[in-house]
């Protein structure tokens, strides 16, 4: 490869720079409110500021700090073009539930821009066409196809060969009149709010599961409880299953970003392949200047190959296409997604009246997290939501459920069992400074790591959520699970669910 810039030496999303965001105390005592809210990020917050306006007692938890999730790592599209899916959904929901779902996302859009005119906040919310385009032959039919689900919908849109970017297609969709922001500056100011409102916001507080008395109430890990008369689990991939067995329902993939200043000036609009490997580009302003955004090189978390690799893919194709002067940022996403690409959205599950979830969201969080919040907030105010039966988790299609729910499972299967018959004894003495490898230790699994100061630092790499073995994540020095996309510091602390407990530290003397 031969790059004209280097990336940067650490992964860090743009979107936490420069600014000045409150801290919260940890929980350190029992406390009783209407509503339990886990989960600092676009749905808990946006919930909480919503149950909040109502006057309702909110109590919001984080197991780190707020909107250091998936929300802080976010592309922040606002946008209801998700990729190629009305077509999808047509054929497996039918026209009005894929209808419902272009409404929720446009509602969703409304919300947003209603909160930021309402509390005059500055996130540099610009009004973009979200376009998907094509150099495959093969996806032209699947555009004109989307096209088709679009004229159906009544969703205005346009079937184009040209776009303003110097690189090669076949054909595009133009979806009109969507958007883009600056999504911590927007949660800052909600998060604000919440707080003028009352809400109580508490953040290095892991949520590890949820108790029955008279009331719920959610059980820290060092034994303190909110008790409540209802609970949100936003905590990205649900902090309690309610039985729901939401492991075998979805699954983790990532993807990866590089911020670069070009030579080249933006020309407008957000823009997404329809076909593998993803591209995707939008603008983004960074101390003034505007620089480009370059997204993609999805994959399921903790598999394939080094994640370094798909970094240098987007830098190759930044190389390529857009001109680069520097790479100011880098850093990865994770997000879930469904057995059927609809996010799971209501009760977690039949049973339980009290307990809501929003999950799922296949890196459509801006609107799919807003409607969402909107979506639990209607159901515990006793308001209609036109949305509640096709996001509800309960929910079942036969079609592409059945056959999906057996290729994820087969998968986590796979490498379970992979895991645990891979032997290696490769020496610890062979590691360069930040690398890493995985060896046998007293007879043990183990994950070493040496830092660039030459300090070791050994893990028991079995997931502790259900014992699948963690792999090297290269890009963002984290041990990663193949099966249900928990990740690890490496020093073992845990980075995302839905493990709840860090990796045992193993003593290398």
């Amino acid at each position: 490869m031969t790059q004209s810039t280097d990336l940067p030496q650490f992964p860090e999303p743009y979107w936490r720079q420069d600014i000045d965001f409150p801290s919260f105390p940890k929980l350190e005592e029992k406390i009783n409110v209407d509503v339990g809210i886990v989960g600092g990020g676009i749905v808990g917050l946006t919930a909480a500021y919503l149950l909040s306006k109502r006057n309702i007692k909110v109590a919001l938890i984080d197991a780190g700090v707020i909107l250091n999730g998936t929300t802080g790592h976010t592309t922040a599209k606002i946008t209801a073009q998700h990729g190629l899916i009305y077509d999808e959904l047509i054929k497996h929901f039918g026209e009005k539930k894929a209808k419902l779902y272009y409404e929720a996302q446009i509602e969703a859009k409304q919300i947003i821009e209603d909160n930021i005119k309402e509390l005059q906040i500055e996130c540099d919310y610009e009004s973009q066409d979200a376009i998907i385009y094509t150099n495959s032959d093969e996806y032209i039919s699947k555009l004109e196809n989307e096209r088709k689900a679009y004229d159906q919908l009544d969703i205005k849109s346009e079937l184009t060969e040209e776009i303003p970017l110097d690189i090669p297609i076949k054909k595009a969709l133009v979806m009109k009149d969507q958007a883009q922001y600056h999504p911590l500056k927007y949660l800052k100011a909600l998060a604000e709010e919440c707080v003028k409102n009352g809400v109580l916001i508490y953040e290095n507080s892991t949520a590890i599961d949820v108790e029955y008395n008279k009331h719920p109430a959610i059980i820290t890990r060092d034994g303190h409880r909110i008790i409540s008369n209802y609970v949100i689990s936003a905590s990205h991939y649900p902090f309690y299953d309610g039985q729901a067995f939401y492991p075998t329902r979805m699954y983790a993939e990532r993807a990866y970003v590089l911020a670069v200043k070009s030579a080249k000036n933006y020309p407008g609009g957000m823009y997404i392949t329809a076909e593998d490997p993803t591209r995707s580009l939008r603008s983004v302003t960074i101390n003034g200047e505007k620089m480009w955004l370059v997204i993609g090189e999805n994959h399921k978390t903790g598999q394939g190959k080094s994640t370094m690799d798909h970094y240098e893919a987007l830098q190759d194709f930044a190389e390529k296409y857009i001109g680069v002067k520097e790479y100011v940022n880098r850093w990865s996403a994770q997000d879930l997604t469904t057995l059927d690409k609809v996010p799971y959205v209501g009760r977690i599950s039949a049973e339980e009246e009290a307990v809501f979830v929003a999950t799922g969201f296949r890196k459509w969080g801006m609107t799919n997290g807003t409607i969402a919040a909107k979506i639990i907030t209607d159901k515990i105010t006793g308001e209609d939501s036109p949305y509640g039966e096709l996001f509800t988790p309960s929910r079942f299609q036969a079609d592409p459920s059945l056959r999906k729910f057996a290729r994820v499972n087969a998968d986590v299967a796979k490498h379970l069992i992979k895991g645990k018959l891979e032997f290696t004894e490769n020496s610890i003495d062979e590691l360069s400074p930040d690398d890493a490898t995985v060896t046998r230790v007293h007879g043990k699994r183990t994950g070493v790591y040496k830092d660039k100061e030459n300090n070791l630092h050994a893990v028991d790499t079995t997931c502790t959520h259900m014992g699948c073995e963690v792999s090297w994540n290269s890009g963002d020095r984290t041990w990663d699970c193949p099966c249900h996309g928990s990740r690890f510091s490496y020093k073992g602390e845990v980075i995302e669910g839905p493990a709840k407990r860090p990796l045992e530290r193993i003593d290398l003397e």
